[in-house]
């Protein structure tokens, strides 16, 4: 997979979205057609977060280990995304996410 380096004609929300006492900040996008996207980067660090949407995270730099909530609601396996790498959460779920060293930069595409 390729790597999303720019999108043109967007509109930004210039105030950030800041979680996790600042080890996850993004700021959101909309596209022309209406498309809703986040773009943003997470520090080291082990968090949890939760969905509304479905969602698919692109790694545009740095590697995280991710473990998404089960069916059942049991935590799933951790595996590791870099680079050029995706992983899909479902809506209405959650999913743990651990950032070592580099700090992880991501685009998240709302479904």
């Amino acid at each position: 997979m390729s790597v999303t380096t720019r999108f043109d004609g967007v509109t930004v929300t210039t105030q950030a979205n800041v979680y996790f006492d600042g080890k996850c900040v993004s700021h959101g996008i909309q596209l022309a057609d209406g498309t809703r996207k986040s773009v943003g980067v997470i520090l080291p660090a082990l968090l949890t977060f939760n969905t509304g949407a479905p969602e698919v995270m692109e790694c545009v730099a740095g590697s995280c280990s991710v473990r998404l909530k089960e069916p059942d609601g049991n935590p799933g396996d951790w595996t590791t995304y870099g680079v050029g790498q995706s992983f899909n959460v479902p809506a209405n779920s959650s999913f743990d996410i651990e950032v070592v060293g580099e700090p992880y930069h991501y685009i998240c595409h709302f479904g």
